[in-house]
């Protein structure tokens, strides 16, 4: 038997994205800039596209922009957000110590030319908090940029209120919603951002398809330059077939939203409930509410975390320590030791996530291996079972 729990890292392609991938590969070859039939096929997909994703997401079409995924999309927000407003003079970018890689590297790059970041604290909850940004801004704050919901540990913070304080300073806001939308209802409107980082893959949609949406009037430069492409705001022909794709897979999140995530979190609840109660010397990190509603990270005391992922590997299930972006790395978690965890929590910590394949018969196999997984790696270790 094999289970796959680890959708944040990436979800399986579902069919009728498959189809319509396949269908244009075969069929609607033409470059959608050119203007004979061909082209103007290839050009509807992506028009049809455009308008699912922002469909999803409470946008207009015209305020789509495709990357080649989420990372593409949250440099495109930094760097170019921090690039539009150079003349005004600001040089203070605002983020959070709990963010994904492809956020704090671009930070630590824009530092090395002279913007001055402050990463905002989290306590053991992994929320930030308003008042938190509300010390950190000045007149000289630039962007702020803080995820929707956490990609290890699933918490939702307080978009709506952040942004809000960020504008009243007159700055930009950013938020990494790549672990949320089509998770949980996002409309940029509600949040009151003003722009917004998603990738296809993590909706049951292909790999290297992502977008940044770009609230109309932001000033945003582009950061891959060449042809006019993407109207101006990034060069290079579209990845057709990945973008037709990332379209229909928006199309069935946007139709599964609301009963998918009351099954995941039934389904996600009832199984830390399980390992709580039967297994010793376990805690959900992080809060447990709000949260999307398919991820769980729980601490095993006694375990290094790479050692319980193998193992539940060789029963057939497989899990994740984090960020798939992080992976093969010894490091702890990042986010866990911001919230302040001991260090051997930030060591022994599984990312749990659910996805639309998960059933209840592959929770209660998961319930049942783990217990003697857990017993055997601590009579290795010595550590107390």
């Amino acid at each position: 038997m094999r289970i796959y729990f680890d959708h944040n890292a990436t979800t399986p392609v579902d069919p009728g994205v498959v189809e319509i991938i396949a269908r244009t590969l075969a069929e609607d070859f033409g470059n959608p800039s050119s203007v004979h039939h061909f082209g103007q096929r290839a050009k509807g997909l992506l028009d049809d596209a455009r308008s699912a994703v922002a469909a999803l997401i409470g946008g207009e079409p015209s305020e789509v922009v495709f990357t080649s995924g989420g990372t593409e999309a949250d440099n495109f927000a930094l760097r170019g957000a921090a690039e539009g407003v150079e003349p005004t003079g600001r040089r203070h970018l605002i983020s959070t110590t709990i963010e994904h890689e492809a956020v704090l590297t671009t930070l630590k790059a824009l530092g090395r030319r002279g913007w001055r970041t402050t990463l905002l604290p989290v306590d053991a909850s992994g929320i930030v908090t308003p008042d938190a940004l509300r010390e950190a801004l000045t007149d000289e704050t630039a962007l702020v940029s803080v995820m929707h919901a956490n990609n290890e540990i699933g918490t939702i913070q307080p978009i709506a209120a952040l942004a809000q304080l960020a504008h009243a300073r007159g700055a930009v806001f950013h938020t990494d919603a790549v672990q949320s939308v089509a998770k949980i209802p996002v409309d940029v409107h509600a949040l009151g951002v003003d722009l917004l980082s998603l990738s296809a893959h993590k909706f049951y949609g292909p790999k290297g398809a992502g977008a940044l949406w770009i609230k109309r009037g932001t000033r945003v430069s582009a950061i891959l330059t060449g042809g006019k492409h993407e109207r101006n705001r990034r060069a290079g022909t579209e990845n057709v077939p990945a973008v037709a794709g990332f379209g229909m897979a928006a199309q069935l999140g946007g139709k599964k939203l609301g009963a998918e995530a009351a099954r995941l979190a039934t389904m996600r609840d009832r199984l830390e409930d399980a390992v709580i109660a039967r297994v010793r010397g376990t805690a959900v990190n992080g809060a447990r509410e709000p949260r999307v509603p398919n991820t769980s990270n729980i601490s095993f005391e006694g375990i290094e975390a790479e050692s319980l992922l193998i193992a539940l590997d060789l029963e057939g299930i497989a899990v994740s320590t984090g960020s798939a972006c992080s992976s093969g790395t010894l490091e702890p978690s990042h986010v866990l030791r911001a919230m302040g965890l001991p260090t051997h929590r930030t060591q022994n910590s599984i990312r749990i996530s659910l996805g639309a394949a998960s059933t209840d018969a592959e929770v209660d196999y998961f319930l049942e291996k783990l217990p003697t997984v857990v017993g055997k790696l601590r009579s290795v270790t010595g550590a107390r079972r």
